[in-house]
């Protein structure tokens, strides 16, 4: 109990924190809901959820200790960050706001990035592996660790919802504005692509 006690709020902290998948339910839930946001980002727990699983099987941990696996999806995440903030910066520079809230991003686009940033994200694998397992009980390690998943993912949805929340009372509090969040959007997608390049392993660090 004291473990949970302790985890819960650093869990949640760690949920909360400001980073790609969290700026991608923030301007989803300024473009299109809610509601929206929160499916969307469902892509995002089905991503960690795999990757929770395999740290509980101490794979996890091979993993954050590996150069080149590290390395191939720190790039690979990297690039598509930098791609998707282009991507955005450029839509916004030729599009009116009217015309950015004519054409909103569709379910399936905002369900493939959410997913493809999670995957493409290091720090999740570094979280599970070394956050995790300091509040493991060993003596029911299984059940422990599946317990701490199921809250972690928990807290996701309501990190998901409080960005999402944000962001659609922001974006009707400027509506006719929108066109620069989204351009906010995309530097904020650049500087994390760039951030991500400076990733470090723990043992690099």
């Amino acid at each position: 109990m004291t473990n949970l006690l302790l985890f819960i709020p650093a869990c949640f902290a760690l949920n909360l924190a400001f980073e790609p998948n969290n700026l991608m339910a923030l301007t989803n839930g300024a473009q299109r809901g809610v509601g929206f946001a929160v499916l969307a980002a469902s892509s995002r727990i089905m991503a960690f959820a795999p990757v929770i699983a395999i740290s509980a099987l101490g794979l996890g941990v091979v993993l954050s200790t590996s150069a080149l696996v590290f390395t191939a999806i720190k790039l690979g995440g990297a690039a598509y960050l930098i791609w998707l903030g282009i991507k955005l910066l450029r839509h916004s520079g030729t599009a009116s706001s009217a015309d950015v809230s004519s054409e909103p991003v569709r379910f399936k686009d905002a369900f493939r990035r959410e997913g493809l940033v999670a995957m493409g994200n290091p720090k999740a694998i570094l979280i599970f592996a070394a956050f995790f397992p300091q509040f493991v009980d060993v003596d029911a390690y299984a059940q422990s660790y599946l317990t701490l998943g199921a809250i972690f993912l928990l807290l996701e949805v309501g990190a998901i919802a409080v960005y999402a929340s944000v962001g659609h009372f922001a974006a009707r509090a400027a509506s006719h504005r929108l066109h620069y969040f989204q351009r906010a959007s995309g530097f904020g997608m650049i500087v994390f692509g760039g951030l991500l390049l400076l990733t470090k392993r723990p043992d690099m660090a």
